[in-house]
């Protein structure tokens, strides 16, 4: 802070800016303008008496006026004393007002006494009460009988010494008996007498005020002060006789009046200066012990001020008056009585207080909290005996040392900023503070302490405790909550930070800086074959070589399962080929590192890589970023695994796409846009229709049904790649009740066929992970089967089995309870299957079904021809049907029935049909069988039409919608 702004803190707060100072300024110029006039006599007798006597008339009435405006204005005990100060104010106007009468109007002296004198008499007790009101009242018996003593004690002290120089001479005029004396000297004699108690009470209920609007208060006492000052010069002898209106003592009486009249109004105003900022509070207790003593040498300045007054008549050699020897006797007692109880107060406190300090010295050493007291130097006064068992140091080693010196260097600047700041608050706003440091043990460690400081004369008290543990376990707790539990790498909530701080610290805009996603491929063989025990220890392993792989600087974290990422820290570098090259050349070697062979369990296990890479592109957020290598990683291993893949725009669009798809698989699944068509499954050799194969279209706005094509590459990515990117975990579930559809829509049909006559099984293709899905209820095909009625043996499963992770014995248990009920099981996909001869050893497989890439080339190529004869042997040899999915030409029925096929269905026959032409082709129950190059008998068309050849059999015709 500039230095004109720390002065301008420095000046008083005055509410309504410069209108206080301004009613100050006119006070002090009025009252000036006033005792000038005065010493000037005015310039003329009549002028000087006027204002003697109508212009302190007109002061004290607007005192009078303002002391009870100010009263009717407030609400607090204090209205009562300034209704008194109105009362008294206006007596005085009073007074002056009945003295110009005589002196002004009449041109007559004063009589004495007069209606004047009565006026001025009264002036002082309504005040005297007043000031009684204002004062803080004593909450004890003794409080109130040293109340009394003190303004005994001063009264008592001043009527001694006024007696000696003044009054005694107004007694003995009283005494002479001349005429007139005696009203006169005991006029003479009130005056001081009440001035004298009014002086006591201003003296005694100065120390005693209230706190409540302190500065109006003392305002009215300075008021009251000045006006008893000018009452005591007009009654002294050497200024009462030759005393005129308009004089300069009256000048004391006008100040006075304007300042009580100024009081409520004005100097209630002014608050006390704010603290400087940045020092410390000053302890007031402290600060001004002089004015903190002046109450207690009261009675003591009493009884000098008696003694005066006694010694004036001794040194003068006069006679000691009786009056001077009763008053002195009467104020020394009041003193030693005043002393006896100040004496049994003290014996009280002294005992309160010493069994307040045992019970405080009890309390400190009996804690187990360290408490110390620093001086404002920062030295050590006091350290309690739990220093020992704490911190290793004995209370007495400590003592006298350097606070700085005992804490942690690299914590210093922090607790000494915030002592700063905690001392320059104020106390009432934040009385105490906490601070955490490391101090210094007796055994050289550094101990986390904790600590409340608290203000003491101007130095600290700490109390301090050992939080060593507490900090420790706090680390621990949040080194876990930022680490990977197994492997020990940081977790995706830490990677997720950095990688925030590297796109947004100073290397905010650095296009080098790249993630890579990594994932093990294999990893889920391995807990499957030897165990999640040693899928575990091939994860610290991986997350090992990981580490060692990256940069110092970069960070390697584990993501969950077997999805690690690395965070790689850019140099700045904008060459686009070279930061790729430098990326690639990383990721590659993590690559080749991470599927290098792994001993686990005595045994060599292999797993692969595969890694995506994004760069921080300027603006990217870390989501962002982290979503594209994501995406990246994932494009690795759907083109073949173990290889690195760097991030394109084009792998979001395809995501995009993917997920428009899925919204549009999902709006033709609750709208009801699918429909069921059924294709025939024909025998080679005698035409007969032996089965129907049960297909899902999807039928557009136009009443054409199409094959679905792009909705079943979205179901295949969604159950491959569930969990993965994006929401292919839901298209898995939107694909799931696809199937569920299509089992339920065929067997319904089915059995509405049954029930008309027409009798053959309906095929339902299926995948093993489906039939396995636990979303799929045990047992919900045979309640399908039982709530539509379908019999026994009419119900054919071709089952796809592609996936080596489906678990067979849950498979062969499912399948088993099936084939019990009736259920047909057809082996999908034939002679292409990773599981084929596994699937053929143990499960209950009625019937083959030759794959349609087998069945499309064997014309053609005599390598296909032997392999179809093969597994057409096998079949025939195991007693089981063969159907031949894809037969589309005459040729190849032929080929197919010369090896041994059975059955088979595609364009050859028939393509898919809807219900109405099936149940025609159902009642003609057979197909012609080409013997040379004939053409199929119904192809779409009427029964007894022809159809022109056509490959593949997933092309429609345009048929009515049903």
């Amino acid at each position: 802070m500039s230095t004109p702004g720390a002065a301008l803190l420095n000046r008083p707060s005055v509410s309504g800016g410069g209108k206080g100072l301004a009613m100050q300024l006119l006070l002090a110029v009025v009252s000036g303008g006033y005792a000038v006039g005065a010493a000037l006599n005015w310039g003329s007798e009549e002028v000087a008496e006027i204002m003697g006597d109508f212009g302190l008339s007109a002061a004290g009435l607007l005192a009078a006026v303002s002391c009870y405006s100010y009263a009717r204005a407030i609400d607090s005990r204090e209205r009562p004393a300034w209704l008194l100060f109105a009362f008294s104010s206006l007596m005085g106007a009073c007074g002056n007002a009945v003295w110009g009468w005589y002196e002004v109007v009449l041109g007559e002296e004063v009589p004495k006494p007069s209606l004047a004198d009565f006026a001025f008499l009264c002036f002082a007790p309504p005040a005297i009460v007043g000031l009684l009101v204002l004062a803080k009242r004593p909450v004890t018996r003794a409080g109130w009988v040293c109340l009394g003593l003190d303004s005994w004690l001063i009264g008592g002290s001043l009527l001694t010494l006024s007696w000696s120089l003044a009054l005694a001479h107004a007694a003995r005029t009283a005494q002479s008996g001349a005429p007139g004396s005696v009203p006169r000297a005991a006029l003479s004699l009130a005056y001081p007498l009440l001035d004298i108690a009014l002086v006591s009470m201003v003296l005694v209920l100065h120390f005693r005020r209230s706190e409540t609007n302190r500065s109006a208060v003392n305002t009215a006492i300075a008021a009251l002060a000045l006006t008893v000052l000018s009452d005591a010069l007009f009654t002294s002898p050497l200024l009462s006789a030759e005393y005129q209106s308009g004089q300069l003592l009256d000048a004391g009486w006008f100040a006075g009046s304007l300042l009580l009249a100024y009081a409520p109004w004005g100097a209630r105003r002014i608050h006390p200066p704010p603290e400087p900022a940045g020092r410390p509070r000053p302890d007031r207790s402290h600060s001004r012990p002089i004015t903190g003593s002046l109450p207690a040498l009261t009675p003591y300045l009493a009884a000098a001020v008696c003694t005066l007054g006694i010694l004036y008549n001794v040194v003068d050699g006069r006679k000691v008056d009786r009056m001077v020897v009763f008053t002195g006797c009467t104020v020394v007692l009041a003193l030693v009585i005043r002393q006896g109880i100040m004496l049994l107060d003290n014996i009280a406190l002294t005992q309160e207080l010493a069994q307040k300090e045992n019970h405080f010295r009890s309390l400190v050493q009996g804690s187990s909290d360290v408490i110390m007291i620093a001086a404002p130097t920062g030295t050590l006064r006091y350290v309690s005996p739990a220093a020992a068992g704490v911190y290793g140091r004995e209370a007495e080693e400590l003592v006298g040392s350097e606070l700085a010196t005992l804490i942690h260097p690299d914590d210093l600047g922090r607790v000494v900023h915030e002592v700063r700041r905690f001392l320059a608050a104020p106390p009432a706003e934040e009385p105490t503070t906490r601070i955490e440091c490391r101090f210094k043990s007796g055994d050289g460690e550094w101990l986390n302490v904790e600590s409340t400081v608290n203000r003491h004369q101007g130095g600290l008290i700490l109390n301090s405790r050992d939080v060593t543990e507490r900090v420790r376990l706090q680390a621990q707790l949040q080194h876990s909550a930022e680490h990977d539990p197994l492997t020990d790498l940081p977790n995706r909530a830490l990677f997720t930070r950095r990688v925030r701080q590297a796109l947004t610290g100073r290397r905010a805009g650095d296009r080098s800086t790249a993630v890579l996603f990594i994932d093990l491929d294999g990893f889920k063989a391995v807990n499957d074959t030897i165990g999640h025990q040693a899928g575990d220890e091939l994860l610290v392993e991986a997350a090992r070589r990981l580490q060692d792989s990256v940069r110092a600087g970069d960070t390697a974290a584990r993501l969950g399962g077997d999805e690690f990422a690395a965070l790689i820290l850019g140099d700045g570098n904008r060459d686009a080929s070279a930061r790729e090259y430098q990326v690639r050349e990383i990721a590659d070697r993590l690559r080749t590192t991470l599927s290098q062979p792994y001993r686990i369990g005595g045994s060599e296990v292999r797993v692969a890589a595969s890694i995506g890479a994004a760069f921080a592109d300027p603006g990217i957020t870390p989501s962002d970023l982290m979503r594209n290598a994501d995406l990246a990683m994932y494009r690795a291993k759907a083109g073949g695994k173990d290889r690195v893949e760097m991030y394109a725009p084009q792998m979001q669009a395809e995501v995009v796409r993917k997920a428009e798809l899925a919204g549009k698989l999902r709006t033709a699944l609750h709208e009801g846009e699918f429909a069921l068509l059924h294709q025939p499954v024909v025998s080679l050799a005698t035409g007969e229709v032996s089965a129907v194969a049960a297909h899902a279209r999807w039928r557009s706005a136009q009443g054409i049904l199409f094959t679905p094509a792009e909705f079943l590459r979205v179901a295949e990515y969604s159950e491959g790649n569930a969990g993965g990117p994006g929401s292919a975990g839901q298209d898995a579930s939107r694909t799931a009740e696809l199937g569920r559809w299509l089992l339920e829509e065929a067997v319904e049909q089915a059995a509405d066929r049954h029930r008309a006559g027409h009798g053959v099984p309906v095929a339902v293709r299926m995948t093993a992970q489906r039939l396995l899905d636990r979303s799929m209820p045990l047992g919900s095909v045979e309640a399908l089967l039982t709530r539509h009625g379908l019999p026994s043996g009419a119900l054919v499963l071709e089952l796809a089995v592609s996936d080596p992770r489906v678990p067979f014995d849950d498979l062969e248990r499912r399948l088993t309870a099936l084939h019990r009920l009736g259920v047909g099981i057809s082996l999908d996909g034939f002679g292409s299957g990773y599981a084929a001869i596994s699937a053929l050893r143990r499960l209950p497989v009625d019937m083959l079904k030759l794959d349609r890439g087998l069945v499309e080339g064997v014309v053609e190529s005599a390598r296909l021809h032997k392999i179809t004869a093969g597994l057409l042997r096998i079949a025939n040899d195991l007693g089981m049907r063969s159907v031949a999915d894809g037969v589309d030409l005459p040729e190849q029925v032929l080929a197919l029935r010369a090896m041994g096929c059975t059955h088979g269905q595609g364009m050859a026959f028939s393509g898919p049909l809807d219900e109405y032409r099936l149940r025609r082709a159902l009642v003609r129950g057979t197909f012609p069988v080409p013997g040379g190059a004939a053409q199929p008998a119904l192809a779409g068309g009427s029964p007894g039409g022809s159809m022109a050849i056509r490959r593949g059999s997933h092309n429609e015709t345009p048929v009515p919608p049903t």
